[in-house]
């Protein structure tokens, strides 16, 4: 991709960008007018220059707000991006969120340009396990299909038979179980104990699981839940399926990014707790502002390392670091897996 210097915006357009963002939502979550005016400045930019190159914006909704509201194409978890991702026909997709779901879209659209802002957003979940690891347990539980959590890098997900997200997962393991006794799910722990919880299963015997956690969400502390309880009362407490099986038994509501944005539009409570990463709190006071939220949520340092300035610089310049290029052979197989995740949880395919 050749140099392109954004255009600079006249002043009534930056006047109408720095409306958007504060409509948007941006007000509501405490931006001032100058530091408004300062993201109009580089919003403008960022989305006059995905114009010229024909790209796409795609945010997950752990992203800062001023990256969902301002430049971002589409906002979802893991599996809307993924799916949105192979469906787009833009040339290039500039990912905000992490490394493992940048490789996910270039897994999906071999011939776009996939570009991650910040290089070394990694995961730890992702790093708790490679591509060795499961290959020794399918040595050990031969037969067993393995299930792997999409926060995983390409090279497992090239290994495993097909990919889960929080949402599906257990749908997908529920399918998987109609034909073996046995299924091996990797690499988030927390996760698999709600599962074996969920599905009824005997842990270490008909599901095996990895000891792989997200820095996130394994230390939420579950003896505060009845504290907030007492102090807000009424609240509906809802937890992301990383977090801990103690935790998980005292809230009201238990799934993904997307299944907890859902529960929060469809009912009504005096106040709303989302015990997950605090960027889907953010997000929510955007969409519903007229809903009370209480934050128990803590930052995941991976994904606020992408910011405005990191983007404009990619969509100008992008340097060779942060393109992501994932082997032709690791592709081809990881793709495998995850179509088969489309297709177990959509129903495409009689088993």
């Amino acid at each position: 991709m050749r140099a392109l210097r954004a255009p600079m915006p006249s002043a009534a357009q930056l006047e109408a960008e720095q409306d958007r963002l504060s409509c948007g939502g941006l007000a509501d979550l405490g931006f001032c007018a100058k530091d408004l005016a300062q993201l109009a400045a580089l919003t403008w930019r960022i989305n006059a220059l995905k114009a010229l190159r024909k790209a796409v914006i795609p945010g997950h909704v752990y992203q800062r707000p001023e990256i969902l509201v301002g430049v971002a194409d589409f906002i979802g978890d893991s599996y809307k991006l993924a799916k949105l991702c192979a469906e787009t026909k833009a040339a290039a997709i500039v990912f905000c969120g992490v490394r493992f779901m940048a490789e996910t879209a270039k897994i999906l659209s071999p011939e776009k340009t996939v570009l991650l802002p910040a290089a070394g957003a990694g995961c730890s979940l992702s790093e708790s396990i490679t591509a060795a690891d499961v290959r020794r347990l399918k040595a050990a539980h031969p037969g067993a299909p393995v299930a792997a959590y999409i926060n995983t890098s390409a090279e497992v997900k090239a290994e495993v038979d097909v990919i889960v997200t929080s949402a599906n997962a257990e749908r997908i393991l529920r399918r998987l179980y109609a034909k073996q006794p046995k299924v091996v799910f990797v690499p988030d722990e927390m996760m698999g104990r709600n599962l074996a919880a969920s599905l009824g299963k005997k842990l270490g015997e008909e599901l095996v699981i990895w000891k792989g956690s997200c820095i996130v969400h394994d230390k939420f502390d579950a003896f505060s839940i009845a504290l907030y309880r007492k102090a807000y009362p009424g609240v509906r407490i809802l937890a992301h399926t990383e977090c801990s099986p103690a935790l998980v038994a005292l809230v009201d509501f238990v799934g993904g990014t997307g299944d907890m944005m859902a529960y929060v539009e469809k009912t009504r409570a005096p106040y709303y707790m989302l015990v997950t990463e605090c960027g889907l709190g953010e997000l929510a006071r955007t969409r519903f502002p007229e809903k009370n939220f209480v934050f128990m949520c803590r930052l995941c340092p991976y994904m606020k390392m992408t910011d405005l300035r990191a983007v404009l610089r990619v969509l100008e310049d992008p340097s060779p670091s942060v393109r992501v290029e994932v082997p032709a052979e690791t592709a081809a197989r990881a793709k495998a897996a995850v179509r088969r995740m489309f297709e177990l949880a959509e129903d495409t395919v009689k088993l």
